[in-house]
């Protein structure tokens, strides 16, 4: 067997140290994953850098006539569709085989790049029957931005995939393929990674023309609807687009990062957000995107998260409106287009592909077929004439609406109880069980310790004190957004007095003398009726941010030990100083381990002109 080297021919421009390649003689073998985007970048440069005279490519020679056909049609993706072969279990079972011919696939980019210097594209793949079963699952081709293609497809050869005589022949067949081209030629073959090895080994000898079919009927071109692509395409539509964009400039030197094309993505999604819903992504929220989808994608063994973990990332540190918007930004392909000279067709995941995985999305924005109400129901009431509720606000008094300041009351005791739990995992105890079980086994533990053959065991330790106050950080208002800044006190022995930073609330009315604002951060202390005007107290001077003169508020009025502090970052380190100056501490509570639902209830305040407000509010506030 002649040895492998990537070193060039004499006469022929070969690839580098790092291209990939494998060089025999006249052949360039260029083994790809099939549909990964990263491999469609590097077979084009491969082909505009070595400008062989034949490209050779693991395609059936039956689907060539359509293949053309759809490279022609590109940057629109088609869908190649013909009967499959009835299975011998079943042999009146009608099923089709959808095939994609999109940007991203090496293959596709093979035969566009080929056509586009004028070689000649040979369709190596004989079509024998129902191909062999080969296992196709790669390491993340994301890994090929950082060690490089060469190194890539090393490290996958050093396992080499399980053989089989249905291989061996399968691979025959290409090699005979192979061994009729142009004699004389340079031929740059693409094919599959899990059948390279089988292919080298065929090419060592002559071969017979195998067995094949020499056309296959039923072979259809269909033109995939614009909202089917995100559940077709292995790689998502969004990423399709942005390399089909940059495709014609694209280079060593600039290659398309999947991490780049997320961020874009997420920043797409989150301005058509804001614009449906007025609300905003916070910093936090974008952190924890990022660390939540490399977690999501490590889990499925990659390296960077696709269609499916981004939405369900967005879901889960946000809400189904923005999750909506993520999977719509993903699957957006502006060259797709519904009138079309093939037929046009939506086509499920679940006809493409074996295991699919579903995602459940509620949207949940105001629409025209929603404002249309059963007869009976309660219309929210409008104003007669524009500025009608502005006329009646008389600015004497301020109050809150009773029924919100029962929900965050409860929600403040929820988080002082959170807090607490924190503090006591965290000076928890794991031993092995030998005689008790103390506070209940631990589960994890065991489990990770299976091999030890014993029972983790823990013990809480027991936290004297309770809270005295909490504040809850929204949003660090760092451009100014929250400009209405107020105390007020408890009215009775189970209501906390409270300070906060909001929207101006009579700048949106919600009826006459109510205003409605947006929190960007408040403090609870009990007992009430205590806390002068925070925001006027010359104490809290050396605050840097509305924040941090909410936290000072609260440690100087806690009369208890701890005080919880909820925000998407930990406050300064000299503030640990100063509360332990005054006999406190500070429990922190990331802003990300809380409901992001539970924190939309509470983060609208009314704000009522006046208590005589009270009685009619309940008829313009739900």
């Amino acid at each position: 067997m002649p040895e492998e080297t990537g070193l060039p021919l004499p006469d022929a421009g070969a690839p580098g140290p790092d291209a990939g390649g494998l060089q025999r003689g006249r052949f360039t073998y260029f083994p790809v994953a099939p549909g990964r985007l990263e491999f469609a970048a590097e077979v084009r440069q491969a082909i505009l850098r070595e400008r062989p005279q034949v490209v050779a490519v693991e395609l059936p020679v039956t689907l060539q006539e359509a293949w053309l056909r759809a490279v022609a049609r590109l940057p629109e993706i088609s869908a190649i569709v013909y009967p499959d072969e009835p299975a011998k279990a079943n042999p009146e079972e009608e099923r089709a085989v959808y095939v994609l011919v999109d940007p991203a696939d090496p293959f596709t980019e093979a035969v566009r790049t080929a056509r586009e210097i004028g070689a000649e594209v040979l369709f190596a793949d004989p079509d024998s029957g129902r191909r062999p079963h080969l296992e196709d699952t790669y390491p993340d081709p994301y890994a090929i931005r950082h060690i490089g293609l060469a190194r890539y497809i090393e490290a996958y050869r050093v396992y080499p995939q399980p053989r089989s005589d249905e291989i061996a022949r399968h691979a025959a067949g290409i090699a005979w393929k192979l061994q009729g081209a142009d004699p004389e030629a340079r031929v740059l073959v693409v094919v599959g990674l899990n059948l390279l090895d089988p292919v080298l080994d065929a090419m060592e000898e002559p071969q017979a023309q195998p067995l094949a079919h020499t056309r296959r009927e039923g072979i259809e071109l269909l033109n995939p609807h614009p909202e089917c692509l995100a559940e077709i395409t292995v790689e998502y539509p969004a990423l399709q687009w942005r390399y089909e964009t940059f495709r014609a400039a694209m280079n060593e030197e600039r290659l398309i990062d999947r991490r780049h094309a997320q961020l874009a993505l997420f920043r797409e999604a989150e301005k058509e957000h804001e614009i449906h819903t007025g609300e905003r992504i916070a910093h936090w929220q974008r952190r924890l995107l990022a660390r939540y989808t490399r977690n999501l994608a490590l889990a499925d063994r990659n390296l960077a998260a696709g269609i499916f973990d981004l939405t369900v990332a967005a879901r889960a540190l946000a809400d189904d409106n923005y999750a909506w918007e993520v999977w719509e930004a993903a699957g957006r392909y502006p060259a797709q287009r519904t009138e079309s000279d093939l037929p046009t067709v939506r086509i499920s995941g679940e006809e493409v592909w074996m295991d699919t995985r579903r995602i459940r999305l509620r949207r949940r924005l105001p629409g025209t077929k929603r404002r249309l109400r059963p007869y009976g129901l309660k219309p929210r009431k409008k104003e007669k004439v524009p500025g009608e509720w502005a006329s009646q606000l008389n600015g004497t008094s301020i109050c809150s609406y009773p029924p919100e300041d029962l929900v965050i009351e409860d929600y403040g005791r929820f988080l002082k109880k959170k807090g607490k739990s924190l503090l006591s995992e965290e000076r928890s105890r794991v031993e092995p069980f030998t005689t008790s079980i103390l506070d209940g086994v631990d589960m994890r533990e065991t489990i990770r310790r299976w091999h030890e053959g014993r029972i983790y065991v823990r013990q809480f330790q027991k936290i004297h004190g309770e809270v005295g106050s909490v504040v809850v950080i929204f949003d660090e208002d760092r451009d100014n957004r929250y400009s209405y800044m107020t105390t007020w006190l408890g009215e009775n022995q189970n209501e906390s007095d409270m300070a906060f930073y909001s929207t101006f609330p009579f700048d949106n009315l919600a009826g006459p003398g109510i205003g409605r604002a947006e929190y960007g951060g408040f403090l609870m202390s009990l007992p009430p009726r205590r806390m002068y005007d925070v925001w006027q107290d010359a104490d809290y001077e050396f605050a840097e941010s509305k924040p941090e003169r909410l936290l000072l508020a609260a440690i100087d009025y806690s009369i208890h030990h701890y005080v919880v502090y909820v925000a998407a970052r930990p406050p300064r380190s000299i503030f640990k100083t100063i509360a332990a100056r005054a006999s406190r501490t500070i429990l922190y509570i990331p802003l990300g381990q809380l409901s992001p639902v539970s924190l939309k209830k509470i983060r609208v305040v009314h704000v009522l002109d006046g208590y005589d407000k009270r009685e009619t509010a309940k008829d313009y506030l739900w």
